[in-house]
């Protein structure tokens, strides 16, 4: 694939692009979230490093579109969007429902004949370790609860309730998303996987993130940190620089 980016996709933010950098990155948010979560990985990462970050639909500036609620249809609706990126090598970091949404575009990607050079699945058990989750199900009060367990959504949009309700649809359908997921077996990816999570995460053990390395033939490495499911919060400069090194290495 050698098609030039245009620039327009509604579903990708270049914060700092560098057009000189050698290698791209796409950053998938979690449940919830949106492409200015990895505004701090984009600054850290220029010019060395282009970072995609990807914005679902039905948050921020595309908040009056219809989520997506299978990772499935995520993933198949965000492929095109990427292939034309592929003109360089490209790299996949993902978080919690990111990291499952990133295995997944893998997939579609290694299909059309495009080898990501690395996925980094953060906060996320492997695809084929399943639990019986139903947060989409409870009510609003329910879902604040968890998000507010998780640490993972800002205090002030929690404690603002006119933001909170325009942006519980999206958490609502994410969380479907990541909870409705299921694997289907089939070949492994060439892509090597780089797993990070934190040693307290509810969400993922460390167990069930190790599991990942049966999902590749293209090597493996599993990274812990001190820390919940947002461990991110406090290790971030650690997992940027992890990142850099492996991107690095791949540089000619």
């Amino acid at each position: 694939m050698t098609a030039n980016p245009t620039g327009t996709s509604l579903w990708i933010r270049q914060f700092h692009p560098a057009p000189d950098a050698t290698t791209r990155l796409v950053c998938l948010p979690h449940a919830g979230g949106s492409a200015s979560y990895y505004f701090p990985v984009s600054k850290a990462l220029a010019p060395a490093v282009d970072v995609l970050a990807i914005q679902y639909p039905g948050r921020q500036d595309r908040r009056t579109e219809e989520c997506i609620s299978t990772i499935g249809e995520l993933a198949d609706a965000l492929v095109p969007e990427l292939l034309p990126y592929t003109d360089k090598p490209l790299a996949l970091f993902g978080h919690s429902m990111g990291a499952t949404l990133g295995f997944e575009v893998a997939l579609r990607l290694e299909q059309k004949g495009v080898v990501p050079v690395a996925l980094f699945a953060s906060g996320r058990r492997a695809p084929s370790t399943q639990r019986d989750e139903s947060v989409h199900l409870r009510d609003d009060d329910g879902l604040i609860a968890e998000m507010q367990a998780l640490s993972g959504t800002d205090s002030q949009v929690l404690g603002d309730e006119e933001l909170l309700r325009m942006v519980l649809p999206a958490i609502r359908s994410d969380y479907k998303a990541a909870e409705t997921y299921r694997y289907t077996p089939g070949p492994k990816l060439a892509t090597p996987i780089h797993v990070h999570v934190g040693d307290s995460d509810p969400k993922a053990t460390v167990d069930e993130a190790r599991k990942w390395g049966e999902h590749t033939s293209g090597g493996f490495e599993l990274h812990t940190y001190t820390g919940g499911h947002f461990y991110l919060n406090n290790e971030a400069p650690r997992v940027i620089a992890s990142i850099s090194q492996t991107l690095s290495a791949l540089r000619p």
